[in-house]
């Protein structure tokens, strides 16, 4: 039941969360992280233009072989072996673009919020969920792995806390432009 009295800045603020600095420094941990993530995201997509496949391949068995003489059965090792030695050019642009194209936005994005572009952090939480569906049907559908397990769960904590920040950022701007009432 309303009392029919206009909403107040009073009453928005109740309705957000409340302010904690364990949460707003976790929160900008995370940022920092996906930030760091997306930039060797653009680093790794630059990479794969400027390098050939064959080239990328070599070194990678340059980097292995001490391993691979030690363990032959290492899992990494053996893993990295068999993917970069069927390297393709196409296989190595779709590469990069994808790389370059998630890398930038995680970066513009996350600078964006850090900066405290409001309208940023709706746009933020949709491209998280968006990796956090494709990362569902890659553990679900294609290959379980402990890895992107681990990755979507922080990605999904990452939503949430930049879900709450945006809220306390939206009360707090509300209670700043709320024209101040004299009794």
């Amino acid at each position: 039941m309303t009392s029919g009295r206009p909403r107040t800045a009073a009453h928005t603020k109740s309705a957000a969360p409340t302010e904690s600095k364990a949460l707003r420094r976790t929160f900008e941990v995370g940022l920092i992280l996906k930030g760091l993530d997306g930039i060797l995201e653009v680093i790794g997509g630059i990479l794969l233009l400027v390098i050939s496949p064959r080239a990328i391949a070599h070194l990678v068995h340059d980097l292995t072989m001490h391993e691979l003489s030690e363990d032959p059965h290492d899992f990494i090792a053996r893993s990295l072996v068999h993917a970069t030695g069927h390297l393709t050019g196409s296989a190595t642009t779709f590469g990069a673009i994808y790389l370059l194209s998630h890398g930038a936005a995680k970066v513009v994005l996350v600078v964006l919020v850090i900066r405290r572009k409001l309208w940023a952090y709706p746009w933020l939480i949709v491209l998280l969920i968006a990796f956090i569906v494709y990362q569902i049907y890659r553990i679900t559908a294609v290959r379980f792995s402990w890895g992107l397990t681990a990755l979507t769960v922080f990605d999904a904590a990452l939503v949430w806390l930049t879900w709450r920040e945006y809220q306390v950022q939206r009360a707090k701007r509300t209670t700043l432009a709320a024209p101040t009432t004299r009794q």
